[in-house]
């Protein structure tokens, strides 16, 4: 790091005449070798360094060495810088999709810089088996408290699947003041519902759906995405705008809600006259039955009294012509009386 950074304080000095500027394009796991010509000389201090440039980022410094021979090695389980002889390597080993870039071969003299070999390395990964992501949307015009469905078509060839997996299936949505696109939700590994094409066996469309109760806010741009081989296949994209509910369609909820309401007084109105209905029905049928009652115990006792009366009187009558004496007949009558239980 220190000789790197050393590097970037020399001045830039222009290349030679002789320089080599190669385009290379390798798969993912291959290994790659960059050569770059080294010339001896003793008599100078001359240092050879090898260099990464990747559009966004700093200078990666992967290596250096004298051009006199220098048994020295840089080495990574990735990366290794050797001399060989009359050359200087960079051997990349299994190459990854990150080894993209452009690969400097440099030579240092008296604090002046000279590319000598540049290359520009191209790491390929294995090709989608994705030919098209066709998102389409609702015929309907998406109002508050609707429902809304999205669907979402991915045409796949299995004939050229070259990745191990399935691919999942994510939406997005980007709101209505452009910002970026934020994950709001993913499928599983297999389509909803896929079929084959009859031209082609080997093609298939498969169909995604995203539904959602639609509020005032979801308004914005939604995309469907597939990803697999370790890229990201973007749909083109569909704008949804949610309108307001019209005044007629407020006016007719404003009439059915009113309906509604005297639909309901009307319906309490009538439970509680039955209920008042049925209450005094049932406190009436208690009251007779009640009178009726009391009108045969009465009569029950007018009978009795009658009764005993009669038993009473006839006892006294037998022996009113033999009994003259008042005190004998007051003992007579509260015999009888005694004798009938009434005492």
């Amino acid at each position: 790091m220190i000789i790197f950074h050393l590097l970037l304080m020399l001045r830039v000095g222009r290349s030679t005449d002789d320089l080599v500027f190669a385009m290379k394009t390798v798969s993912v796991g291959d290994k790659v070798t960059l050569s770059c010509t080294r010339h001896h000389n003793a008599l100078h201090k001359e240092t050879l360094h090898w260099i990464k440039l990747v559009s966004g980022n700093l200078p990666e410094f992967l290596g250096g060495t004298y051009t006199f021979d220098y048994k020295g090695v840089n080495k990574t389980p990735h990366v290794t810088t050797k001399q060989e002889p009359g050359t200087y390597i960079l051997h990349i080993n299994e190459a990854e999709l990150s080894d993209t870039g452009v690969y400097y071969c440099v030579k240092v003299k008296d604090l002046d810089m000279t590319f000598v070999n540049g290359t520009s390395l191209r790491i390929k990964g294995p090709e989608p088996d994705i030919t098209a992501v066709i998102q389409e949307l609702p015929s309907d015009p998406v109002h508050p408290g609707t429902i809304m469905t999205l669907q979402c078509s991915v045409l796949s060839d299995s004939e050229n699947k070259m990745c191990p997996g399935d691919h999942r299936v994510f939406w997005f949505r980007a709101g209505s003041d452009d910002s970026h696109p934020s994950l709001i939700y993913v499928h599983g590994g297999s389509g909803e519902e896929c079929e084959r094409s009859p031209e082609a066996r080997s093609a298939q469309k498969c169909f995604y759906n995203y539904s959602k109760n639609v509020t005032s806010s979801d308004a914005g741009t939604y995309y469907c995405a597939v990803a697999t081989c370790g890229e990201i296949i973007f749909g083109n994209g569909r704008r949804v705008d949610v309108e307001a509910l019209s005044m007629w369609e407020l006016q007719k909820a404003k009439t059915v809600l009113v309906l509604l309401s005297f639909a309901l007084a009307a319906s309490l109105i009538v439970i509680v006259f039955l209920i008042y209905t049925i209450k005094n029905k049932t406190g009436d049928r208690c009251n007779d039955a009640v009178t009726a009652s009391g009108y045969q115990q009465n009569q029950q006792t007018d009978e009795d009294t009658w009764i005993y009366s009669a038993v009473i009187f006839t006892m006294m009558k037998a022996e009113r012509n033999a009994e003259k004496d008042g005190k004998a007949q007051r003992e007579k009558i509260y015999t009888a009386v005694k004798a009938l239980g009434l005492d």
